[in-house]
């Protein structure tokens, strides 16, 4: 859950990296979104964890939650083109852009069938009800 940030030290940077350049490149164009995956907040209530997912600039059609194996991901996806004629028709400017991001959470400890989620102003709130924990009972054993 945690992010690092790459050490890199500053001789380094005077020299020519393409994957430096590429990846300053996709930062610029997507923003920080690119580097990272979308910001989650998860919040334990007590018996519940809310959880929630910043998605701005998404659909509610564009985002996915699926649960199988004891894990829950949320995925989203988009893509947009624009394009500019002049007069004549002919393309002046025509532009493509996609993104997708996809983030997993372990929910062995919730109960998977009560999940509820909304999507409104950017961000994906799901409420995921706690299982009732087993508390261990001790008896003792009669010898006779």
């Amino acid at each position: 859950m945690f992010e690092l940030t790459p050490y890199e030290r500053r001789h380094q940077r005077a020299l020519f990296n393409p994957f430096r350049d590429m990846e300053n490149f996709e930062k610029n164009f997507w923003g920080d979104m690119a580097a990272t995956d979308f910001k989650t907040d998860i919040k334990d209530n007590g018996k519940e964890y809310v959880l929630e997912a910043e998605l701005p600039g998404f659909k509610k059609e564009d985002i996915h939650v699926d649960i199988e194996d004891g894990y829950m991901t949320i995925s989203a996806e988009r893509s947009s083109e624009t394009e500019k004629k002049d007069d004549n028709g002919n393309f002046v400017r025509r532009e493509r852009s996609y993104g997708s991001f996809s983030r997993s959470f372990d929910v062995s400890s919730v109960k998977t069938e009560d999940i509820t989620g909304e999507y409104k102003d950017g961000v994906l709130t799901l409420t995921m009800p706690k299982k009732e924990e087993n508390v261990p009972t001790s008896r003792r054993i009669e010898i006779g």
